[in-house]
C-alpha cells in the first residue's frame, strides 16, 4: 500500500477528487469563526450542549474555533442562489481530551446540495456511491433515524461491514454494519435564514470525520498513530 493513501491529505484529497467526478465544487471558509455562523446561523439554540465552553474553543463570546466546517456552508448559501452543490474539507477543533478516538483537532468533510425538487432519494443515492467507491463495490448503506438541529429529517448513516461483509466480526461488534456519518435534509428555517425559499428549494447535507474513515478502512485502533509519525508504524504502510 502507498504511504500516499494513508496520509490525512491523501485521504481528503481522494474524497474531494471523487466529489469533483459529481459534480460537487470545493469550499473553503474561516477556522476562526463567529458564534453565529457555527451555531445561530445552523439553528443551534443558545442551551445546546455543544455550545458549552466545555466543548467548544471559544476566544471571546462571538468568537470561537470551528467546531464544525458547517459554517462554509450558511456562508456559500448566503452569497450564492441555487443551485449549490458544494463539498467543504478541513480542520476543526473540539475540546476533546486526546486518548485513541478522541482529538482536540481533527478533520472534517461535509457536503450540501440545494436546488429544486432534492429529495431524500437524492441524498441516499450520493451516499451509496460514495459508500461503494470508498469501501467496496459490494456495500450497503442503511439510515436510521436521528436529530440534528440543522437537519429534518435527520440520520445517521452505517455501511455494511467491509471485513466481514455484513456477517459480524470484531471490527462492526458483531452487527454487520458501522456508522460513518450523519447526513439528512436542510432544515427550512437554516435556508430562509440564509435568503434561500423554503418553499421553492430544498436540499441535503452530510458530515463524516476524515480520520474515523481512515481508522476503519485501514483497521487502526487508535487516532494517535495518525499524528506521531512513528516510523514503526508508517513501514507498515
Amino acid at each position: 500500500m502507498d504511504l500516499s493513501a494513508f496520509d490525512l491529505k491523501g485521504k481528503v484529497a481522494l474524497i474531494t477528487g471523487g466529489a469533483h467526478g459529481i459534480g460537487f465544487s470545493i469550499a473553503e471558509g474561516p477556522e476562526v469563526e463567529y458564534d453565529y455562523y457555527n451555531f445561530q446561523a445552523l439553528n443551534i439554540p443558545e442551551n445546546h450542549p455543544a455550545r458549552d465552553t466545555q466543548d467548544t474553543f471559544y476566544i471571546t463570546d462571538n468568537i470561537l474555533l470551528r467546531s464544525q466546517t458547517s459554517p462554509v456552508q450558511v456562508r456559500v448559501m448566503e452569497k450564492q442562489k441555487p443551485p449549490i452543490r458544494i463539498v467543504s474539507p478541513g480542520r476543526v477543533y473540539r475540546s476533546d481530551d486526546v486518548d485513541a478516538t478522541h482529538s482536540p483537532l481533527f478533520h472534517q468533510f461535509e457536503g450540501l446540495v440545494v436546488d429544486r425538487g432534492i429529495t431524500m432519494g437524492d441524498l441516499k443515492g450520493m451516499l451509496e456511491l460514495f459508500a461503494k467507491n470508498m469501501f467496496g463495490a459490494d456495500t450497503r448503506i442503511r439510515f436510521r433515524p436521528h436529530h440534528f438541529p440543522f437537519t429534518e429529517p435527520s440520520a445517521e448513516v452505517d455501511v455494511s461491514c467491509f471485513a466481514c461483509g455484513g456477517k459480524g466480526c470484531r471490527l462492526c461488534k458483531g452487527e454487520g454494519w458501522i456508522e460513518i456519518l450523519g447526513a439528512g435534509m436542510v432544515h427550512p428555517h437554516v435556508l430562509s435564514g440564509c435568503g434561500i425559499d423554503p418553499e421553492e428549494y430544498s436540499g441535503f447535507a452530510f458530515g463524516l470525520g476524515i480520520e474515523r474513515i481512515a481508522l476503519l478502512k485501514y483497521h487502526i485502533d487508535d487516532m494517535r498513530l495518525l499524528y506521531e509519525n512513528d516510523i514503526r508504524f508508517i513501514s507498515q504502510f
